[in-house]
């Protein structure tokens, strides 16, 4: 495994080089995609992206936890959470890469 973390600027510079906008233009681009991204999960809405995977929202119910360093039983409130799973093609392509 790699140190490496893919950044929003990698991905406006890879549409910079791949499709041939300008910088500026490639990063509103990138921007512009992240944003109906988040606004459609905050509505509740799925996003699937073909061969890539699905974000979701998941409802929490409230329950009781427990701290581990004390053993008190502490209430965990009901909450929103954010899920992915991924394409079985990505998963494939995750898979191979072990083989390297």
């Amino acid at each position: 495994m790699s140190d490496k973390t893919l950044t929003r600027m990698d991905l406006s510079e890879a549409v910079f080089r791949e499709v041939g906008l300008s910088r500026n233009d490639s990063a509103q681009l990138v921007e512009s995609v992240l944003e109906h991204m988040s606004d459609a999960l905050v509505r509740g809405e799925q996003v699937k992206i073909s061969s890539f995977g699905t974000f979701s929202v998941r409802e929490k119910a409230a329950r009781v936890g427990r701290n581990p360093k004390t053993g008190q039983e502490v209430p965990i409130n009901p909450r929103r959470v954010l899920t992915f799973r991924p394409s079985h093609l990505m998963k494939d392509r995750v898979a191979d890469g072990n083989k390297k």
